[in-house]
């Protein structure tokens, strides 16, 4: 008896190109992209979908144990950047 394989097509995408960083070490676009989509959540609302790409980018971009380094940082006032 043979079995039929059900396989679901993923697609994978990433930030696009940004010409502010055009070199290949992505982590000033990495922090930008995390910035913007605060500054966006901020401004819009968190339930925006305006503010998605953004949290797009910036996941695709950013390693996760950075990410939740800087959610601790907001959360206790210490985050390094401008929001």
């Amino acid at each position: 008896m043979m079995r039929q394989s059900t396989s679901t097509m993923i697609e994978l995408k990433t930030a696009p190109a940004d010409f502010r960083f055009p070199t290949t070490n992505q982590t000033r676009h990495c922090f930008t992209r995390y910035i913007e989509f605060h500054r966006c959540t901020t401004a819009k609302g968190e339930e925006s979908n305006d503010c998605e790409r953004f949290a797009k980018y910036y996941r695709a971009l950013c390693p996760g144990e950075w990410v939740e380094k800087w959610n601790e940082q907001r959360e206790s006032g210490t985050f390094p950047g401008p929001l």
